[in-house]
């Protein structure tokens, strides 16, 4: 997908840099899941993806790499890093935290219109792992969670949020295809919903724990699956 320019230009043509632009995008690529744990980039690779120049290609990795989300493996390459189990306890930890406090403060604000666009992205959730197109189904994971953090009007809490999602969004895949399988997810996220029609804030902040925990038990299994190899 190459990197659409005009997201480089804000509101009244006063805009940020392409190096901004192509930061975002990365960013919003290893939130999604986009990249794999392992998954390897150049400044080269990078900038012929995004179809920008060098330069803001380097801008992105280097803001990638002071946050975490990348590790240097070389003069010239860069991973994205493997958590291993300590890092998935910590970040899961924090998760359930933030992430049911988010939620339970976007209750008061549920409404019919919120619901029925949660119901629509659970759609083509649930088609894209019908299809087993797990990719699919992780871009429109965050579409999800953040529609409603971005409900309790915290702007900090979500970028707080957005952060730990940056470091654990590539882990993610390992979730599948077992969470398909079983659909927890899924439930997960009906109970969100009728949670959110009810604007029960306790039951809205289980149904998003209980989808981070169900995560978090197959991610650590394939942590250690990967710490044997």
């Amino acid at each position: 997908m190459v990197l659409d320019l005009k997201i480089a230009a804000g509101a009244g043509g006063q805009g940020a840099s392409l190096g901004d632009a192509a930061y975002r995008e990365m960013k919003e690529r290893l939130i999604r899941g986009k990249y794999r744990p392992g998954y390897k980039m150049t400044v080269r690779a990078v900038a012929e993806e995004l179809g920008v120049s060098s330069t803001p290609a380097r801008d992105a990795i280097n803001r990638l790499t002071s946050e975490g989300a990348l590790v240097y493996a070389g003069p010239k390459t860069v991973i994205v890093p493997v958590l291993g189990e300590l890092d998935l306890k910590e970040l899961t930890t924090i998760r359930i935290a933030l992430e049911g406090l988010a939620s339970e403060k976007a209750a008061p604000f549920g409404s019919e219109q919120h619901v029925e666009l949660l119901s629509q992205i659970q759609g083509r959730i649930s088609a894209a792992l019908d299809a087993g197109n797990y990719g699919e189904a992780l871009w429109h994971n965050k579409e999800f969670h953040f529609h409603v953090y971005e409900m309790a009007g915290l702007p900090h809490l979500t970028t707080m949020i957005e952060s730990l999602w940056l470091r654990v969004g590539p882990s993610l895949y390992n979730l599948y295809p077992e969470f398909a399988q079983e659909r927890n997810g899924v439930r997960n996220h009906q109970m969100a919903m009728e949670a959110l029609a009810e604007r029960d804030g306790a039951a809205l902040r289980a149904a998003f724990e209980s989808d981070i925990r169900d995560g978090y038990r197959l991610l650590r299994l394939a942590a250690r699956r990967s710490a044997r190899v």
